[in-house]
């Protein structure tokens, strides 16, 4: 089976089930970030705070990740997250910014947030365009659907660290 996708970049990165150090459990609460997830990229993301980044950097590098994330004892929903700078936005601070895929009404500022962190998609890059960002954000969504749905990786879904 084919899992590369028409841009070159692989449909399903990992192996086929988690090697150490994953998987890497973090929580914390949602911390207001710089507001450009939902508003200027579409793509809205829940901000660990400082300490859980660092505490996920201690065995992993900057860059782009999928796993399974849970808002406030909800539902565990697949999630892609940015561990590092964002460079095209020249963030002065390292940050961790988690889009959980799934459509919320509203938002969870302040509410307990789990992630189980399980692969590595790609480095940080930085962009030409807003729009090329937006582009491989959408591509690492699909990386990260596509290598979830693996069972090794699905069952994660059910760890005791969730609620």
């Amino acid at each position: 089976m084919d899992t590369t996708s028409c841009s070159g970049r692989p449909q399903i990165v990992g192996p086929s089930e988690p090697e150490k150090p994953y998987p890497i459990f973090v929580q914390g609460d949602v911390v207001k970030g710089y507001g450009r997830g939902s508003k200027q990229l579409g793509i809205p993301t829940a901000n660990l705070p400082s300490e859980a980044v660092e505490r996920a950097l201690k065995d992993i590098p900057i860059g782009v990740y999928y796993g399974w994330a849970q808002v406030k004892g909800g539902d565990v929903l697949p999630m892609v997250m940015s561990l590092g700078w964002n460079p095209f936005f020249k963030n002065e601070k390292r940050s961790g910014e988690v889009h959980i895929i799934h459509k919320f009404n509203d938002d969870f500022y302040g509410q307990s947030l789990k992630i189980a962190i399980l692969a590595y998609i790609r480095p940080e890059r930085d962009y030409a365009s807003l729009e090329a960002l937006v582009d491989d954000i959408n591509m690492d969504i699909s990386v990260a659907e596509n290598s979830l749905g693996r069972p090794a990786y699905t069952q994660i879904k059910n760890a005791a660290f969730f609620d």
